[in-house]
């Protein structure tokens, strides 16, 4: 039977009083009367739209069936044929921009929640399943992966599954990259994470954390040391600073640097984050709001700035409907034109009134300033405008060629310019979703089998 209402069920969430004091799991997740309901939405539509629209070609009415069938496990095991990791997907991809804005239903109300039930028959099978591989034979050949988060998880992974001996390097002291330090416990929590790094480790993958490629260990000591491929998915991680900004000031932060706080320091903070009575974050993405949110949970007062309207931002729709409901305030058409200070620490923001112009190449409409300015007292200015390329990699390695933007240049195998050195994710095309990373890698983890095993 279908159920063609027009409503998704509701995602059962944290009472919006007890979430604020804490920074535990907003979304709940579905029960499996929820999900059962949920499932039961589905049209079944012959071209399959919602497949169309997803970057890894998820089998989405396959999997939904089983859901509507209570068959969790099996709905379990059709992701798991192209996701490396549906529990995190199910809670961070956004899938109304995806796979949910193709949903037949979304013409006239909802689409069927796409994440929700993938989300849910990943937590059902981690809470009935220890942490397993299964074995496999040995190909002798070593690979690096550079970077742990979702492209080289992917990678490595397959990878591991293949046979290869696979050895990520981390730079930071911890492995997880971006899910982890980018992204608050309560959208992703670290649990979650932690089951698909021991994933990786029950596959014979080795993590070195505290261990950055660059002038020091460089991809060529990587060959050098035995390693016959090596896959770059280091992200891309340097801040984007909007012109006139003073980054210098005490209180102005950098939104990667804050969530690093805050997500991996929240018992030691420094002054600067804990004593902040008023924090204004400047950003329409996933990562200025889940910066907004955390300030709100340390108990200030928190305003998001964004230049165009919330119907131009990229962030996740749910995520801006949770910073609403938390009496976040939220200034559209307002860009930050000035950081005040006083000996050195910031004291406020000037601001400017913006207006919707012409589309730009995004095809989203580009903001124009008014000359209209006022002026926002504040202690932490976070500024989640965007990331660009690293360049630890590239620049102390040779043979790896960029392309216009400073991205790496791969062909669409994901090789790079150099033999034996491919690369994927947000080092090669910018800051994207977890979901196309973990495509990225799974297709350089294909690539990287297909050259090994002709050498």
């Amino acid at each position: 039977m279908i159920n063609n209402v027009r409503e998704r069920n509701a995602m059962p969430e944290q009472d919006i009083n007890v979430r604020l004091t804490n920074f535990d799991e907003v979304a709940l997740g579905y029960t499996e009367a929820d999900a059962i309901r949920e499932a039961m939405r589905c049209l079944k539509c012959r071209k399959k739209p919602c497949t169309m629209g997803c970057p890894i070609g998820q089998q989405i009415p396959e999997f939904i069936a089983k859901v509507a069938e209570g068959d969790f496990e099996a709905a379990y095991q059709i992701t798991a044929v192209k996701s490396s990791m549906p529990s995190i997907c199910g809670r961070v991809c956004p899938q109304e921009q995806q796979c949910e804005k193709n949903c037949a239903h979304a013409l006239k109300g909802e689409a069927v929640g796409i994440g929700r039930l993938e989300r849910f028959v990943a937590d059902w099978h981690a809470a009935r399943n220890p942490v397993s591989a299964p074995e496999v034979e040995k190909k002798g050949k070593k690979v690096a992966v550079i970077g742990s988060g979702p492209a080289g998880i992917a990678c490595a992974g397959d990878l591991a599954a293949m046979g290869y001996d696979v050895t990520i390097f981390e730079k930071l002291s911890y492995a997880g990259g971006i899910l982890v330090y980018g992204i608050p416990q309560f959208v992703l929590p670290n649990s979650v994470v932690d089951r698909e790094l021991e994933t990786l480790k029950a596959r014979g993958v080795e993590i070195v954390t505290s261990a950055p490629i660059d002038k020091n260990k460089s991809i060529d000591a990587l060959f050098a040391e035995g390693f016959e491929a090596v896959f770059v998915g280091n992200g891309a991680d340097v801040p984007q600073t909007p012109r006139g900004l003073d980054t210098s000031l005490e209180g102005v932060w950098s939104a990667n640097d804050y969530l690093t706080e805050v997500n991996l320091n929240t018992d030691n903070l420094p002054a600067s984050i804990k004593d902040a009575q008023r924090v204004l974050v400047v950003g329409g993405g996933n990562v200025a709001v889940d910066a907004v949110r955390c300030a709100k949970r340390l108990g200030a007062e928190t305003i998001m700035v964004y230049r165009r309207t919330l119907a131009e931002a990229p962030a996740r729709r749910d995520e801006i409907e949770h910073t609403r409901s938390e009496s976040i305030e939220i200034k559209e058409l307002t860009n930050p034109v000035e950081c005040i200070g006083e000996n050195g620490v910031l004291t406020a923001v000037k601001l400017e009134k913006m207006t919707l112009g012409e589309p730009d190449a995004s095809g989203r409409r580009s903001p124009v300033g008014t000359g209209e300015y006022f002026t926002v007292e504040c202690q932490n200015l976070v500024i989640a405008t965007g990331t660009s390329y690293s360049e630890d990699v590239v620049d102390t390695t040779t043979g790896i060629d960029k392309d216009k933007w400073g991205g790496i240049a791969v062909d669409d195998d994901c090789k790079t310019s150099r033999p034996g050195v491919f690369a994927g994710g947000d080092a090669v095309t910018g800051p994207q979703t977890v979901v196309k990373a973990m495509g990225a890698g799974k297709r350089a983890a294909v690539s990287i089998d297909a050259y090994l095993s002709a050498k």
